[in-house]
């Protein structure tokens, strides 16, 4: 597994019972987490926070405030910034997990040392494209979500990338990927994180089980003819790193034998703790 250590602006405290203790710079939030199957003791920590996430019955949920909280705030990763912000899902706009897979990033555009441009699908706020950025990459960030895309921006001017090539894209994955191969524009890595279920602009339908190989395929014919990497993160519940390994092998692999695949779970360490909370997994082909 990759754990996400290097935090400085995060950390999670406590999980257990289905559910996460976490602290975003100053502001402790406890949100429902499934993976966190494990019994744990509900002690006065889980009661003094600023915000809780409570499940509905009939889907979706709410947050109830025990604080008065801003609008936003902002949490630093290294060089990076990001806005955070309790949504309607849960969600806070970012994944701290995904930081292991920035570093990656980061460290393969510098080291490749020539200029990298990154396509990056189903991108929500934009964490990857600013590390991509700050790692020198032009960047195309599509989502289908005008408000992520809105939030990614938000994102690029905290981070003080503004005047680096990155062009944001509202639209449907698949159906973009497809007009960038009739347009013959080519990248040198991809990147996509493409959800369980959702829909497009226009009502597209996407179910992860049954277009993942069309869109992986379809991106295969976008790459240039030296591609640096190639990264799908996955938080499908029944879509084992196994079976990404295997789709990789028999895609990617197949077209640039030369590379080699790489899968594993990503994850978040647990404060005074020796145990890790899982948090989804990363399949990856890259160059050697």
């Amino acid at each position: 597994m990759k754990v996400s250590n290097e935090w400085k602006d995060y950390k999670i405290i406590d999980a257990g019972n289905k559910e996460k203790l976490e602290v975003w710079k100053d502001i402790k939030l406890r949100r429902p987490d499934p993976q966190a199957l494990w019994p744990t003791d509900f002690n006065k920590n889980w009661n003094q926070v600023d915000a809780i996430y409570h499940r509905s019955s009939n889907g979706g949920g709410s947050w109830e405030y025990k604080n008065e909280l801003p609008d936003f705030w902002t949490v630093n990763y290294k060089d990076l910034t990001f806005k955070v912000s309790p949504t309607n899902f849960k969600h806070t706009g970012l994944f701290p997990e995904q930081a292991a897979n920035w570093d990656y990033m980061i460290d393969k555009i510098k080291k490749s040392n020539r200029k990298i441009k990154v396509l990056n699908l189903f991108a929500y706020t934009g964490a990857a494209t600013m590390a991509c950025s700050y790692a020198g990459a032009d960047v195309v960030h599509v989502d289908s979500a005008r408000g992520m895309v809105e939030w990614a921006k938000e994102n690029m001017k905290l981070s003080h990338l503004e005047n680096n090539f990155i062009r944001f894209i509202v639209d449907d994955c698949l159906k973009f990927v497809l007009r960038e191969q009739r347009r013959g524009n080519k990248y040198d890595a991809i990147i996509m994180d493409p959800p369980s279920f959702g829909r497009g602009p226009s009502g597209e339908v996407w179910k992860f089980e049954d277009k993942i190989i069309e869109l992986i395929e379809a991106c295969m014919n976008i790459l240039s003819d030296d591609p640096l990497f190639f990264q799908v993160n996955s938080y499908t519940t029944g879509f084992s790193k196994t079976v990404l390994e295997n789709v990789l092998k028999q895609t990617m692999l197949k077209k640039y034998p030369n590379g080699k695949v790489e899968c594993d779970e990503i994850g978040l360490p647990i404060e005074n703790s020796e145990l890790v909370l899982p948090c989804g997994i990363y399949g990856r082909w890259e160059n050697i």
